[in-house]
């Protein structure tokens, strides 16, 4: 959305090169004290590549790993999946940027942040809120997992929920490994999910 109002206003003549990002930002900010932006989003950096952090006014609603998906798609889906009414408002996800940034220092064991949970449904609701509930520097298998989610077989199903976590490190599915300790799959990788756990000292 935002490369689309860039646009309209280069177009328009309202300002030049220079000034849209200051033409941005007051938009952003005059949208936001309105109640007009249901979902707020900006890029954060990672030792691990660039994020997209996104949040709604009920907490943060969706990490994304931009080395994996681009920042238009992640859009797209929140437009589709939340509300339409979605701008790029960096201010808003400053918090979520800064406690990002002291976990991956090693500063933070534990995110303060509320969590906006509409993207997540049905079991993979019970799977997620048993996982956000494993400490820094311990981890479960999806076996464990499913059965404290109350469904002991369905470690497919809780395998599948984890995969499609909105909120990656926030809500830490990289804390769930397969029997025997092997690393498994990850949104970001399994490279990416092996390092978040070496950082954390749960391997």
């Amino acid at each position: 959305m935002t490369d689309r109002i860039e646009r309209a206003l280069k177009k328009a003549g309202r300002t030049d090169g220079n000034g849209v990002g200051e033409a941005l930002r007051r938009l952003a900010d005059r949208a936001t004290t309105e109640g007009l932006v249901d979902v707020a989003y900006a890029r954060a950096d990672s030792p691990f590549g660039d994020l997209l952090l996104a949040s709604t006014p009920r907490g943060l609603a969706r990490v994304a790993f931009l080395s994996v998906t681009e920042e238009d798609e992640v859009a797209d889906e929140l437009a589709a999946r939340i509300s339409p009414r979605i701008l790029r408002a960096p201010e808003r996800l400053d918090d979520a940027r800064r406690q990002l940034d002291e976990y991956f220092e090693g500063r933070r064991r534990r995110f303060e942040l509320r969590t906006d949970r509409v993207l997540i449904h049905g079991f993979q609701r019970q799977v997620l809120s048993r996982t956000a509930q494993i400490p820094y520097g311990s981890y479960l298998t999806y076996a464990e997992v499913a059965a404290e989610a109350g469904s002991p077989r369905a470690h497919r199903a809780a395998g599948t929920a984890l995969a499609r976590n909105p909120i990656p490190i926030v809500i830490p599915c990289h804390r769930v490994l397969r029997s025997g300790g092997l690393v498994g799959n990850y949104g970001g990788g399994p490279e990416m999910k092996a390092r978040l756990l070496e950082m954390e000292g749960a391997l």
